[in-house]
C-alpha cells in the first residue's frame, strides 16, 4: 500500500521489486518479491524505465550493471541479443543449446532449490490494532516467546478518537517460517484488526 512506501521511507527505506539468487551451501535461493533496501544504495536509486543488476563476486565484491529495461526500444534490443545468442549457442551436430555463461550440459550439476519458508531476511511487518492499552506489550511478548528480537518498532501517531491505529516493526534476521508462526499468533489477537503486512528487507551488503 501506499502507507508502507512512506512508513518505509520514514525508516529510511526505499521498496523495490527485486529478483534475488544466492548461493546458499547445498541449495539456490531464487525469489522475486517487493524488498525494502536502504536508501542509500545505489539499487535504491533506480528508478523509471532504468534497470539494475548487482553482483557479488568472490574477489571483486559488489559490482552494478545499470541500464534502460523498458520501452519498446530497449525490449526489442533484448529480444533480438536473446536470438543471436541462440543462434550462436547452437551445436554443430545437434539441436542441444550451450546454456547461457558458457556452461557445457556435462557440466551442470542440479542443486536444490531453496524453499521461501527456509530463507533467512529482516522483516518489516505492519500490525493494524486496535487502539488499547497493553496491546504493545502483547506484541512483544509474542516476539519473547520465539526468541526473536525486535530491532525497530514505530507506533504511528494518533487522534484521540482514532479506534485503529498502525504498528510498525523490523524484526533482527530469522528464518521465514518463525516469522510467519508469529504473524499467525498476531492475527489471532482479538486486538488485531487486519492481516499483517510482511515485506522482506535486504540490505545489499553481505
Amino acid at each position: 500500500d501506499q502507507k508502507d512506501i512512506i512508513y518505509a521511507e520514514e525508516l529510511g527505506y526505499k521498496i523495490k521489486l527485486l529478483g534475488i539468487t544466492k548461493h546458499n551451501n547445498d541449495s539456490v535461493e531464487l525469489r522475486v518479491h517487493p524488498t525494502l533496501i536502504p536508501e542509500k544504495r545505489l539499487v535504491a536509486n533506480v528508478d523509471g524505465p532504468m534497470n539494475a543488476v548487482l553482483v557479488q563476486g568472490n574477489m571483486v565484491g559488489p559490482t552494478l550493471y545499470y541500464g534502460a529495461g523498458a520501452g519498446s526500444d530497449p525490449t526489442a534490443s533484448a529480444v533480438v541479443a536473446d536470438i543471436i545468442d541462440l543462434s550462436r549457442n547452437l551445436e554443430s551436430n545437434n539441436t542441444t543449446l550451450i546454456p547461457i555463461l558458457g556452461f557445457t550440459s556435462n557440466e551442470i550439476k542440479a542443486k536444490k532449490i531453496l524453499s521461501i519458508e527456509d530463507i533467512n531476511s529482516e522483516f518489516y511487518l505492519r500490525l493494524s490494532m486496535n487502539n488499547e492499552s497493553g496491546v504493545l506489550a502483547k506484541i512483544t511478548q509474542v516476539f519473547a516467546q520465539h526468541s526473536i528480537s525486535i530491532d525497530a518498532m514505530v507506533q504511528k501517531e494518533i487522534q484521540e478518537d482514532d479506534k485503529v491505529v498502525d504498528i510498525i516493526l523490523v524484526t533482527s534476521i530469522m528464518i521465514e517460517k518463525d516469522v510467519n508462526k508469529i504473524i499467525n499468533e498476531i492475527e489471532a489477537l482479538p486486538e488485531t484488526k487486519n492481516k499483517v503486512v510482511k515485506l522482506r528487507i535486504e540490505q545489499l551488503n553481505r
